[in-house]
């Protein structure tokens, strides 16, 4: 059961009073949470696949393609010999942070909280988005790239939502905390395993699913509004 504590905002009755202070580790998902696009989605506009690649982005994101690797891979062979410069051309142009992320990731850092970046996307624009945030650890995809294309593969293993919720933890762990000391934040499906491990979930602009096991909900708004759920 919810209560709306201002418009947009919504927190878990049950939920007890928090302060920033009270944690030590904060994780962000990345596509649509802390930036204003599916990377993937954009990178195949570029080459005229969008509504192919978007509409198996949509349906992974609501869990109804529960499988997350498979989705990916999906994708990703839609873009085989994509031209690799299509990514600088998707970070310059198409890729903004999204409303409050750089104000809630600062009070975060200030507060003492180590910061995780932890998405199904790719280091292209992780890495950037990290370091662009001063962030303290990112973990994502890398493409593969042969001959200045992409080969519609990744290198290594897949990052999904079983290995979003080990980052966590072992971010924890190097924090020397517990979990319950853990913030996560996220819209789709493959970040409940994460937001499930955390003290506290938050949905940000999440699909139904998400929201509806959030602790909290921001639906308008930036990623700032969780300092009005959350004391300095």
């Amino acid at each position: 059961m919810y209560t709306e504590i201002a418009p947009g905002l919504v927190v878990r009755i049950a939920m007890p009073p928090m302060k920033l202070s009270d944690f030590k580790v904060i994780a962000f998902d990345m596509d649509s949470t802390l930036i204003n696009i599916e990377c993937i989605d954009e990178i195949a506009a570029a080459v005229g696949k969008k509504a192919e690649v978007a509409a198996i982005t949509e349906a992974a994101m609501r869990g109804e393609i529960p499988d997350f690797k498979e989705s990916l891979r999906r994708r990703l062979s839609l873009l085989a010999g994509t031209p690799a410069s299509a990514l600088d051309e998707v970070y310059r142009e198409r890729l903004r942070l999204n409303p409050g992320a750089e104000a809630l990731v600062a009070a975060a850092r200030e507060a003492g909280l180590k910061t995780l970046l932890v998405s199904g996307g790719f280091t292209h624009f992780a890495d950037r988005v990290c370091e662009r945030l001063g962030m303290d650890r990112a973990k994502s995809n890398v493409l593969e790239i042969v001959d200045g294309k992409l080969t519609g593969r990744v290198v290594g293993e897949i990052v999904d939502g079983e290995e979003k919720r080990r980052q966590l933890l072992t971010m924890c762990a190097d924090v020397g905390c517990s979990p319950q000391q853990a913030i996560a934040v996220g819209d789709g499906a493959n970040d409940l395993p994460m937001m499930g491990e955390a003290g506290l979930s938050v949905a940000y602009h999440a699909k139904p699913k998400v929201r509806e096991q959030a602790m909290v909900a921001i639906d308008e708004g930036g990623l700032d509004r969780l300092l009005e759920v959350l004391q300095r």
